[in-house]
């Protein structure tokens, strides 16, 4: 499986209503370290993709705003707040009640 693989398949387990930083999915997919990675796999993703790209925010819990996303970030956003993902005034994401917290297996 490749290092995309491992992030697609980690970034398809985020419910609903919860998000994931870049960083936390690196660690979840066994790529500790790679956040860069995972931004970069999943700016490859195509929107239409069963991959909920949107749920991956940064470590500030915000969306990581860029030109090169054209528009994208704004749809991020609209996606995240049809899932319920309330967005303080301020832009960020309350991590503390939003970040998916996979449980422990063993």
């Amino acid at each position: 499986m490749s290092q995309y693989d491992r992030i697609y398949a980690t970034v398809r387990k985020i419910p609903p209503g919860k998000v994931a930083t870049y960083g936390q999915i690196a660690d979840l997919a066994g790529l500790y370290g790679k956040s860069r990675l995972v931004g970069y796999a999943l700016f490859r993703v195509d929107i239409e993709a069963d991959i909920p790209w949107q749920r991956v925010i940064n470590a500030k819990g915000e969306i990581s705003y860029s030109f090169q996303r054209q528009g994208g970030d704004y749809l991020q956003k609209l996606l995240l707040e049809e899932e319920g993902i309330k967005f303080k005034n301020n832009g960020k994401i309350d991590l503390k009640k939003y970040r998916w917290q996979p449980k422990k297996i063993g």
